[in-house]
């Protein structure tokens, strides 16, 4: 008997209690509060502000909430995190009343602070220097050995610009004494032009004739032991070109054609093309020894010996150890621009460097570099220019080396960084 009124009575209380999960799309609850770092005084109220609603990822409209608070000093406001890292919070709540026991989530809101004194102050800038000294700091602690060692290296090489304070003025002071002997930028021009492998140029001459003066090429004792008149004596292009120091320049040959077939001839070109003919030979012997000024001169017997004392003094110089006379390369350029300025007087200021560099077994760009050292420009003619030397059409195609005022050589070009 006793133990059926118990059992009825169990069953009477068990059934005065049941549970009730409520969704907080459709209910608000309690929240979850998280200070990390300060805690607000118990007596502190918070209040809730809910945001806009916006769409849910199944399509339902879920609402967004802040939870702020403020004291004296300080304000505090919350982040809701909602579900963290898969775990969500349910808190219980039971009705003595009913027997009901509803489970309603819990949100986690994480509280950050700000003082309010510091509101409106922006944090100041963080430095380089500041940044590098951080940075150095977390590797010394857990950086690898070789992250350690280059940290250590760099403290080494770092530079103390405030011991250097104490010396500034003296540095500078020992700066503007050296400095005064040095060149300004017109003497360093005027030096760098004096020191160029090429004849003695005019650079303020208005007319591209007046550039080179013929006899600051050709030296006036020279020009005069130059032989025109047995060339003129030549009945043949085939003798006048066998009376020539070297026979074997098509440059040389097709100009002295041209110059012989005009109905007067010019003996002042005559003469020029017989000195390139001169200046040819020797080169072709350059590269020997010069030593022995007698074989040398059997052996270019066409060159009067004025002409060849002159081509010995001034594109050849004896070595260290000797005292015999050899060709250098600055000799031989020196050759080579001497002997194109003369080729610009005959060609009235444009010449085809294809063909002279044909006659030198050059090539074309070499050709070119030391024609634009002389102050040329490479470039194709116009109908007008081409009609002005008396060229035909065709030759329009071809490039020629062309002087023009006033005088510009070409600037050194610029180092590429590394």
């Amino acid at each position: 008997m006793a133990s059926t009124s118990a059992s009825k009575k169990r069953k009477r209380d068990e059934s005065r209690f049941s549970f009730q999960v409520e969704d907080q799309a459709t209910a608000c609850g309690p929240v979850l509060a998280s200070f990390p770092a300060i805690e607000p005084p118990a007596k502190t109220s918070f209040k809730c502000y809910a945001q806009e609603k916006y769409p849910g990822e199944d399509g339902v409209s879920s609402q967004s909430m802040i939870v702020a608070g403020e004291t004296d000093k300080v304000e505090f406001a919350s982040r809701d995190y909602g579900e963290l890292n898969g775990c969500r919070y349910l808190i219980g709540i039971h009705d003595k009343r009913t027997g009901k026991t509803t489970f309603r989530p819990a949100p986690l809101h994480v509280f950050s602070r700000q003082v309010k004194v510091l509101k409106g102050i922006e944090p100041a800038p963080v430095t380089p220097a500041q940044r590098m000294e951080a940075r150095n700091a977390l590797s010394e602690i857990f950086g690898t050995k070789k992250a350690q060692a280059m940290v250590r290296a760099r403290e080494r090489n770092k530079v103390d610009v405030s011991a250097m304070q104490n010396v500034a003025g003296h540095l500078q002071d020992r700066i503007e004494s050296n400095t005064t002997s040095l060149p300004t930028k017109e003497e360093a021009q005027a030096a760098a032009d004096s020191s160029r492998l090429i004849p003695r140029y005019q650079a303020d001459a208005t007319m591209p004739d007046d550039v080179y003066q013929l006899h600051d090429i050709i030296p006036e004792l020279e020009w005069n032991a130059l032989p025109v008149s047995v060339l003129v004596a030549a009945k043949s292009q085939g003798e006048r070109v066998a009376l020539l120091p070297h026979t074997r320049s098509k440059w040389v040959n097709q100009h002295l054609q041209l110059s012989f077939s005009a109905p007067k001839v010019n003996k002042t070109t005559v003469k020029i093309l017989f000195y390139i003919s001169c200046m040819l030979a020797f080169r072709s012997m350059a590269p020997r020894k010069l030593a022995d000024k007698q074989a040398l001169q059997e052996r270019l017997s066409r060159v009067p010996s004025a002409t060849l004392d002159g081509l010995l003094s001034r594109f050849s110089e004896t070595s260290r150890d000797s005292e015999q006379l050899r060709s250098t390369s600055q000799t031989e350029t020196s050759l080579l621009t001497h002997m194109f300025a003369l080729c610009l007087k005959v060609d009235d200021y444009a010449t085809d460097t294809t063909l002279v560099a044909s006659d030198l077994s050059m090539q074309i760009t070499k050709v070119n570099a030391l024609f634009k050292s002389l102050g040329c420009t490479v470039e194709k003619l116009t109908m007008a220019e081409l009609k002005r030397l008396g060229l035909p059409d065709s030759a329009a195609a071809t490039k020629r080396a062309v002087l023009k005022v006033p005088l510009e050589f070409p600037k050194p070009r610029a180092k590429r960084r590394t």
